[in-house]
């Protein structure tokens, strides 16, 4: 009989015994422990590397402690002699390592993991499940909509109890620090409108129209939907980010257990400054559009400053322009409230989160969508 003695990493010992009729006796003795896990299956991998025993056993008389790291080691080199059909066994087993090795589950780690395949489910049952989904969505949408609205008109009442810093903190963020992007978009959609409707009107002489055409098109419409589509892209996504690491890190549990309403503490400033800059950030946006528009009357259709600004000033009326600012406050609540009730959706994992920040931003695009549908046609029967 040859014998063959390697020491593990973690403070364990083991001892390779091959017998004449080609068994081998893998003898463990010391710590079997979670910390030592790596250099233990190492040892075990290099005392079998290049072997092919006609049986495989495990003495345990040395082991001084076994936690069911180690234990999980144990039943991996029994499963792997199991794959390659060697005959295997224990020896020296105490009663407290049996107790450990039946706390692991070896028809668990025998079975593939199960993948689960919604292409493999028939059609009626993925619409099914998805109509299920969509439904309970929708659900716990409203309940967190009529939670908000109950504590912001509660905050309303008791001004004192908003937190008027971190409303400002917001409007600071949503607002002022979005003023570049949503300036710089404005005007090159009121550029390329300009120009796109001019290759056409000045053919028949109309170059004048271009101007109304852009300031009804900007103020009616463009402002109030592409501000709100960049404020879903930038504050939606930070929202349901910042509330959802927070619930991902149990600071939103936190806030419960000290007494604090999560949706008073933390949605409510997002709401409110939300509410305060998107209309702002709508008439801004109006200007630089109209702006843009006015670059490509003057350089490419030989008309001055001032008749420009006449005609869109002719073509816009109070209604159009207060419209436009009701719109974006019904924005401005799909906006922040998406944004923070996909955050307290996440429930674990940073994988959740990122799930959480691209379903606020689909989520409130696309309402914003539905609801100026609905604006353009109940305002076009309203007039």
């Amino acid at each position: 009989m040859s014998h063959q003695d390697l020491t593990c990493p973690s403070g364990c010992a083991l001892r390779v015994e091959e017998s004449a009729g080609g068994g081998i006796t893998l003898q463990l003795s010391g710590r079997l422990a979670l910390d030592g896990l790596d250099g233990i299956s190492a040892a075990i991998r290099q005392a079998l590397n290049g072997r092919k025993p006609s049986s495989l056993a495990m003495d345990l008389s040395g082991v001084e402690y076994l936690d069911s790291g180690g234990a999980l080691v144990l039943v991996q080199v029994e499963n792997e002699a199991a794959r390659r059909g060697i005959p295997f066994s224990y020896a020296n087993v105490g009663d407290q390592t049996k107790r450990i090795l039946s706390l692991i589950d070896r028809e668990a780690l025998r079975a593939a993991p199960r993948r689960s395949s919604k292409a493999d489910e028939p059609f009626f049952v993925q619409v099914g499940s998805a109509s299920t989904a969509l439904f309970d969505d929708f659900f716990y949408l409203m309940a967190f909509f009529g939670e908000l609205i109950s504590v912001t008109a509660r905050s309303l009442v008791r001004p004192r109890s908003v937190r008027w810093g971190d409303v400002l903190f917001y409007v600071r963020r949503v607002g002022a620090e979005g003023l570049p992007i949503v300036g710089l978009i404005s005007m090159l959609i009121g550029l390329i409108m300009a120009f796109m409707s001019s290759l056409q009107l000045k053919q028949f002489g109309a170059n004048i129209y271009v101007a109304s055409l852009v300031g009804i098109a900007i103020v009616r419409e463009l402002g109030p939907i592409m501000t709100a589509i960049l404020v879903a892209g930038r504050s939606a996504s930070a929202f349901a980010a910042e509330i959802g690491t927070m619930m991902v890190n149990d600071e939103v549990d936190a806030l419960v257990t000290m007494g604090f309403d999560p949706v008073r503490f933390l949605a409510l400033p997002k709401l409110l400054a939300t509410i305060i800059v998107v209309p702002l950030l709508t008439i801004y946006a109006d200007l630089f559009g109209i702006l843009g528009g006015m670059i490509v009357g003057v350089l490419g259709l030989d008309l001055t400053p001032a008749t420009y600004l006449q005609a869109t000033q002719r073509s816009i009326s109070v209604f159009y322009l207060v419209s436009s600012l009701i719109k974006s406050l019904f924005f401005a609540v799909l906006i922040a409230g998406i944004g923070c009730q996909r955050g307290f959706r996440v429930k674990r994992g940073v994988e959740e989160v990122g799930a959480a920040t691209t379903s606020a931003v689909v989520a409130s695009i696309l309402m914003i969508v539905v609801v100026d549908s609905i604006f353009a046609v109940v305002l076009h029967y309203w007039k």
